[in-house]
């Protein structure tokens, strides 16, 4: 018997084929499965509204330069860390971690680009197999040894036109016209008593 390098024994008859090989290939569900794990390990997550998350960019504008600058003051004098209450060391931390996690957001961008990307292409390509199916089945409801296909044809007719429907124009509803003023009648003008001068 011969043994490797690591000690273990070496078996000639072991082939690469009988080494058990990692799913390259992993399902939509394992793939969420293992996001939703990652996700459970990050407590500082903070999902935002669009509104808030529109206020936080636009309070986060200040070019690189200004902030580093901006931070070095605190460096440069204790009386500006004690007035902001921040260490310089917590704030060079702060920034650290910041630009770490810009490396996560900007690797998870891109896989959230790939997978949109992906899914996009399989979305046109079950949509172009749909159209071809159904134009293939109106083609054959022609025949009459077809007959089962007519109501799944005319299924998809009907669902069509529904969803081409556009749904009806709502015309902002105009206010009311003011009452118009009523008219005095003449006969009160004519019992009106007279005032002498």
């Amino acid at each position: 018997m011969k043994y490797n390098v690591q000690g273990t024994l070496n078996n000639p008859t072991t082939t690469a084929a009988d080494t058990p090989q990692p799913d390259t290939n992993p399902t939509p569900e394992a793939v969420v499965e293992q996001l939703r794990a990652i996700r459970a390990q990050l407590p500082d997550l903070a999902p935002l509204t669009p509104k808030q998350r529109k206020v936080l960019i636009r309070r986060s504008q200040m070019p690189p330069e200004v902030l580093q600058a901006s931070i070095d003051v605190i460096g440069a004098s204790d009386d500006v860390s004690s007035a902001i209450k921040q260490p310089v060391a917590d704030v060079h931390s702060l920034q650290d971690e910041t630009n770490r996690w810009n490396a996560v957001e900007n690797e998870l961008k891109a896989l959230w680009n790939g997978v949109s990307g992906a899914n996009l292409v399989r979305r046109n390509r079950l949509v172009l197999i749909a159209a071809q199916a159904y134009a293939i089945g109106t083609q054959l409801t022609r025949d009459p040894a077809n007959v089962l296909l007519v109501p799944h044809v005319q299924e998809v007719k009907r669902l069509r036109k529904v969803a081409n429907r556009k749904p009806p124009h709502k015309t902002p509803a105009s206010p009311a016209p003011a009452p118009a003023p009523q008219p005095v009648p003449q006969q009160h003008l004519i019992d009106a008593p007279k005032v002498e001068a």
